[in-house]
């Protein structure tokens, strides 16, 4: 997953290419950057979010789950929930100030506290509803586009991007405080639209049910519906981003309105992006069934198929890559942007398409070595110690504040109640009371 992040990160570092109404990607270079644009476009690019969105659902209601199955109320654990989003809300401020406007863990965390909130201790039939409801909105957001090109007139919705997505990212700023102002701003925009954005987060109310049903931890049991999502999701999502791809490299000759961010071509390839996201997701879970010899089931032993296959070195690195995740993709920025950016070394006004994909397939796979090495001396990444040590303090907090309302309940009960449920009610009374004081 995050070798696609790095990768469709790759764009807005080339900013001395010229860039056409998409404002994404480079309209020129050699025939093997736009070989290396035509797939990013088919196979990458509003294809990697949704990956990510899915599995950050699906982490949240594990989370809330293992909370639960460890003693804590659903409300207890849902509040634990939202102080890690907004713990990461502030990680992302920092992360964009320093480094990436194009930061997501300020976004996703604005949706978390949303979802959280609304749905993480619904039940299975609300959390459906909610994505049905989410997949109507997004086409109703995306009617004008889509009627464009079902009526051929491509021309009709769209407006062609009036300037690179370089220029909002920073990357050709020189001056690093005037940067640093330009990807907060950027930073604020995106995470801002977390506020309404969340009403067509499908993808983590996805990631929610199939958390509950638990089909990444076992894909055996739930293999037909992964063989599925991930033929008709993959084929739908590379289809869907099909025509923006040729369209950008010039094979066929549209308006530029139909390439701009809500034109046809392009809302077309970012609506069929959440089929894609969701067929690369099933495809990673048959991966893993695959090189663990079969599947695992929730006790964490082989179901079937040949032992130890999982301990290879490579597949232990790419494990511990999904460990730290978060402290992966901080890492991404690290060796990114003080590079590649104006501000840094400048690197990528010297990089095409094709070398920039190298530059960032390099980068992953130094941070693949760094987290295999955490793994090897049982460290945690950085990020996740951090949340983690937070998180401890909070239970701790919470634990503390516990045995001083059950102390005050034993110092001041009454000593003659014959009723019990007269005793919680007076419990109940005397906490609160105790509390207030």
């Amino acid at each position: 997953m995050l070798l696609m992040i790095v990768m469709s990160n790759t764009a807005f570092h080339l900013w001395t290419a010229r860039h056409g109404p998409t404002g994404w990607h480079p309209v020129d270079g050699s025939t093997l950057d736009r070989i290396v644009q035509f797939a990013m476009i088919v196979g990458l690019d509003g294809r990697s979010y949704p990956v990510f969105a899915f599995l950050f659902g699906y982490g949240m209601m594990r989370l809330f789950q293992r909370q639960v199955a460890a003693g804590a109320t659903p409300r207890a654990a849902t509040v634990l929930l939202h102080r890690r989003s907004l713990w990461l809300l502030l990680l992302g401020f920092g992360h964009a100030a320093l480094l990436l406007a194009g930061d997501i863990i300020g976004f996703y965390a604005v949706i978390g506290l949303f979802l959280g909130w609304l749905f993480l201790r619904r039940g299975t039939r609300t959390l459906l509803v909610a994505v049905a409801v989410s997949v109507l909105l997004r086409l109703l957001v995306t009617a004008p586009a889509l009627w464009a090109l079902v009526s051929g007139d491509l021309a009709a919705a769209g407006t062609p991007v009036a300037e690179p997505t370089t220029v909002l990212y920073a990357a050709g700023e020189e001056n690093p405080l005037a940067a640093a102002g330009t990807r907060l701003t950027t930073w604020a925009t995106v995470t801002g639209y977390g506020l309404v954005g969340w009403m067509l987060a499908t993808e983590p109310l996805l990631g929610f049910w199939a958390a509950r049903r638990g089909v990444l931890e076992d894909p055996a049991a739930h293999r037909r519906l992964l063989r599925w999502t991930a033929l008709l999701g993959v084929t739908v999502g590379w289809l869907g981003g099909l025509p923006l791809a040729l369209a950008h490299v010039g094979l066929v000759d549209v308006p530029p309105e139909a390439l701009g961010t809500d034109g046809a071509l392009s809302s077309l390839a970012q609506l069929t992006g959440l089929a894609g996201g969701l067929g690369y997701v099933a495809l990673f879970g048959l991966l893993a069934a695959g090189l663990r010899g079969g599947a695992v089931g929730r006790t964490g032993r082989a179901t079937d198929g040949p032992a130890g296959r999982v301990t290879g070195p490579v597949v232990r690195a790419v494990a511990a890559v999904g460990k730290r995740s978060l402290s992966c993709y901080l890492a991404h920025s690290l060796l990114f942007s003080p590079v590649l950016a104006a501000w840094g070394l400048g690197l990528g006004a010297r990089l095409g398409s094709a070398t920039m994909a190298a530059f960032a397939f390099g980068v992953w796979l130094l941070t693949v070595a760094g987290a295999g090495l955490l793994e090897r001396f049982g460290r945690r990444g950085p990020a996740e110690a951090l949340l983690r040590r937070h998180r401890e303090a909070e239970e701790a907090d919470d634990v503390e504040l516990q045995n001083v309302l059950n102390k005050l309940v034993k110092e001041f009960e009454p000593a003659t109640i014959v009723d019990p449920r007269k005793e919680l009610v007076c419990r109940k009374a005397v906490a609160r009371t105790g509390a207030e004081e």
